[in-house]
C-alpha cells in the first residue's frame, strides 16, 4: 500500500505506477493518454519529496502542470516568464516555490549562459540548474533527436540528477533509434551497451529495427511503465473530463472587449425600464458572444500545440469548435485532417466520418458543434478536445458521446481548452453547475440561452463588481 500525501486517492494502477517509479527513480511513464501520467509523476516527486522539481513541457501544458501540482499537493509551482527571469533561483531557495515549469522553447532563455560550439560540452549552463533535485519531461518524444539544441539542453539540465521522469505515450515515434537520446537523458543508455551497441542490437536492417521483442523486455524490466486504457478499464469512469487552462495570444483585444462589455452592463444595471432592459439584454448577449469568439481565436496557437503533441501519441482525436475561422486555421496546420462542418454537404460529412472511422492515416477530425454534435459515430477515437464548447451541459454530453457510444470499449477522455483569465472558465463552471435531469433529457441547440435568469447569473458570475456597484 502506497503511503502518500496527495490530496486525492490514485486509482490502483496509478498507485502501482508511483510505487514502481519510486523504485526506479529514472524511468519512462508511457501510459496511454487519459490514464493520468501527470498525477503519477507528481505522486513520485511528492512522495519522495524531491523538491525543487523542474517540469519541462509543451507550451500549451504549462498552466495545466501548475494547476495539477497545486491541486494534488501542498506545494506551489512557478511558471517561468519575464517577470521572474532573474529571481526564480531566489524564490526556490527561499522555499516560496517548490516547482518550476518551463516550455521546451525557453530552455535556452532561462538555463543557458553561452553556446561555444555544436556539442553538449560547448554549452555553458547556469549553475542554478543544480538547485533541482528532480526533472519531469512531458511529451519526451520532443527530445528524441540527439542533434537538436532542445535535446542537448535537456540532457545538460538532467545530468547528475537522481530523479528523472520522462512522460510520453509514444517514446518510440518511428524507430528504436528514437530511444537513444531519451535513454541518455535518463542516464540509462549504458545499461543497453551504449549508443553504438544499442543501434547495432536494435536498429539494424532495412527497417532500422531489430530484436524488438528483446528490446521491449529490457525496457519493461529496467525503466518502462506503460498501460493501455483497455487493460485498466474497470478502474476508470466512463468519461474523464480534463480542464486545460491555456494562455491566449490576443490578450489586449480580449480585455478591451471585456471592458466594453463591463461598461455596457453598468448601464444595463442602472436602467429601470423593463422594455429597455430587455433590448439591452439582447445587445449584451451579442457582446458576450463576441467576447467568447475573441477568447476562442486567442486559443488557436495553444490548441495547435496541444493537438500536435497529442497526435504524436499515434492516437485519434476529435476536435470540436464553432467558428469557421478556427476550423480553417486548424486545417492549415493539419491538412490531412477531415472535417464535419455546416459548410460540408451530407456526402462530404459521411465521407469524412468514414475516413476517420476506417483509415489509420486519418488521425484528426475537426467538427462543428452544431453540425457534428448529434447523429454521427466517431468511436475510432476515445479522446475529444473542445476549443470552444456549447452553452449547455446537454450539448457537451452530446458532443462527447460521438465517441462514447455502443461499440466504444474504452474510457473516453474529454479535454476542455479554456483561456486563462477569460470568459471560458466561468461559462464552463455555469454549464456544469446547471447539469440536471432536465438538461440531460432536453437536447438544446448550441445557442446562448436567452432567459433572464441565465443572463443574470452569467452577468453576476463574470462581473460581480458590477452587481456590487448597484
Amino acid at each position: 500500500m502506497l503511503k502518500h500525501n496527495l490530496k486525492i486517492q490514485p486509482y490502483p494502477y496509478q498507485e502501482e505506477g508511483i510505487i514502481q517509479g519510486l523504485e526506479w527513480k529514472r524511468f519512462f511513464l508511457g501510459d496511454e493518454p487519459g490514464l493520468g501520467k501527470t498525477l503519477q509523476s507528481i505522486g513520485v516527486v511528492d512522495t519522495a519529496h524531491t523538491y525543487p522539481c523542474l517540469v519541462i513541457c509543451p507550451s500549451s501544458l504549462k498552466i495545466n502542470w501548475q494547476r495539477e501540482f497545486e491541486k494534488f499537493t501542498d506545494v506551489k509551482a512557478l511558471i517561468l516568464d519575464n517577470s521572474c527571469r532573474t529571481t526564480w533561483p531566489y524564490l526556490l531557495q527561499m522555499k516560496m516555490y517548490h516547482v518550476v515549469i518551463v516550455n521546451y522553447e525557453s530552455l535556452k532563455k532561462y538555463f543557458v549562459w553561452d553556446i561555444k560550439g555544436s556539442t553538449l560540452k560547448d554549452i555553458v549552463f547556469s549553475p542554478d540548474i543544480k538547485l533541482f533535485k528532480s526533472v519531469i519531461i512531458d511529451e519526451s518524444h520532443r527530445v528524441k533527436d540527439t542533434s537538436t539544441q532542445q535535446t542537448k539542453f535537456t540532457k545538460g539540465i538532467c545530468t547528475g540528477k537522481e530523479w528523472i521522469i520522462l512522460l510520453s505515450g509514444t517514446p518510440v515515434v518511428n524507430r528504436p533509434a528514437d530511444l537513444v537520446a531519451q535513454l541518455s537523458i535518463m542516464d540509462r543508455l549504458g545499461e543497453f551497451g551504449g549508443k553504438g551497441n544499442f543501434l547495432i542490437n536494435y536498429a539494424s536492417g532495412e527497417r532500422e529495427a531489430s530484436n524488438l521483442t528483446s528490446l521491449s523486455t529490457e525496457l519493461y524490466q529496467r525503466c518502462m511503465i506503460r498501460r493501455e486504457k483497455r487493460t485498466v478499464l474497470t478502474q476508470l469512469p466512463d468519461k474523464t473530463r480534463v480542464d486545460l487552462m491555456v494562455s491566449i495570444s490576443n490578450e489586449d483585444e480580449y480585455f478591451t472587449a471585456c471592458r466594453d462589455l463591463a461598461e455596457y452592463l453598468r448601464e444595463y444595471r442602472q436602467c429601470c425600464e423593463e422594455e429597455i432592459r430587455k433590448k439591452m439584454r439582447m445587445e449584451a448577449l451579442v457582446k458576450f458572444m463576441a467576447l467568447r469568439s475573441i477568447a476562442s481565436k486567442g486559443k488557436v496557437q495553444q490548441a495547435v500545440d496541444f493537438i500536435k503533441n497529442f497526435l504524436a501519441n499515434e492516437k485519434k482525436l476529435v476536435v470540436f469548435c464553432s467558428l469557421h475561422e478556427i476550423v480553417d486555421e486548424l486545417k492549415k496546420h493539419f491538412p490531412k485532417a477531415v472535417t464535419v462542418t455546416g459548410r460540408d454537404s451530407l456526402v462530404m460529412k459521411q465521407a469524412a466520418v468514414d475516413a476517420f472511422q476506417t483509415r489509420e492515416d486519418v488521425q484528426l477530425i475537426i467538427c462543428s458543434i452544431k453540425a457534428a454534435g448529434v447523429g454521427i459515430t466517431l468511436t475510432a477515437a476515445s479522446d475529444v478536445a473542445f476549443i470552444e464548447f456549447p452553452w449547455t451541459y446537454a450539448d457537451c454530453c452530446q458532443c462527447e458521446d460521438r465517441c462514447h457510444r455502443i461499440g466504444q470499449s474504452n474510457n473516453v477522455t474529454c479535454y476542455y481548452l479554456m483561456g486563462k483569465n477569460t470568459i471560458d472558465h466561468k461559462l464552463y463552471q455555469i454549464i456544469h453547475d446547471k447539469k440536471s435531469i432536465a438538461n440531460e433529457i432536453m437536447a438544446a441547440s448550441d445557442d446562448i440561452p436567452t432567459d433572464r435568469l441565465y443572463f443574470d447569473e452569467l452577468v453576476s458570475s463574470l462581473f460581480p463588481c458590477e452587481e456590487n456597484n448597484t
